[in-house]
């Protein structure tokens, strides 16, 4: 099958198929979908783009437009890279200014999410960003996130809220 072959899963392949990244060569008697070499191909050059971080409706444009400058959409995603990193400094800043004085943090227990937000936001992170910090948390580490999250003293069906939304999301979206 494709999508086993580019370490796809069917339901990736039919959504590509649906947003018109990839369109099945023929169907044989039975209706079920045939692909090609060329299909092939095309899918590796769509995972190879998405493993570069590249969005869908960028791949899209690239494959199937060809005055896109391909060349410039890797630039512009690069930039994004830049930015996404810099994010990323300014969560590990803040993050190493809370465990300065772990002790301290540990004795009284009195973390909360809304000093944690607070914290958050004045080391430059939006709501956007905070969210994305919790979707790579989960990806990255979900028992570690969950732990935190209970330090913070967050009640337990919100924490679950979290984790569910933080797994369901796109971690490039």
């Amino acid at each position: 099958m494709l999508a086993k072959r580019c370490g796809l899963s069917r339901s990736t392949l039919l959504y590509y198929e649906s947003i018109g990244l990839l369109t099945p060569a023929s169907r044989n008697a039975s209706n079920y979908r045939r692909y090609g070499e060329r299909d092939l191909l095309r899918l590796q050059q769509i995972c190879a783009y998405r493993n570069a971080g590249l969005r869908l409706e960028d791949i899209l444009a690239v494959l199937d437009r060809p005055e896109t400058d391909a060349d410039q959409v890797l630039k512009r995603r690069l930039l994004e890279l830049d930015a996404e990193i810099e994010t990323k400094r300014s969560h590990q800043h803040a993050i190493l200014m809370l465990l300065k004085d772990k002790h301290e943090i540990g004795a009284n227990e009195k973390m909360t999410k809304e000093k944690w937000t607070s914290i958050m936001r004045s080391a430059g992170l939006t709501e956007a960003g905070m969210h994305r910090w919790h979707i790579e948390f989960e990806r990255a580490a979900p028992e570690d996130h969950r732990q935190f999250l209970e330090f913070l003293h967050i009640p337990s069906e919100e924490i679950e809220s979290i984790r569910n939304w933080s797994r369901q999301a796109e971690p490039h979206a």
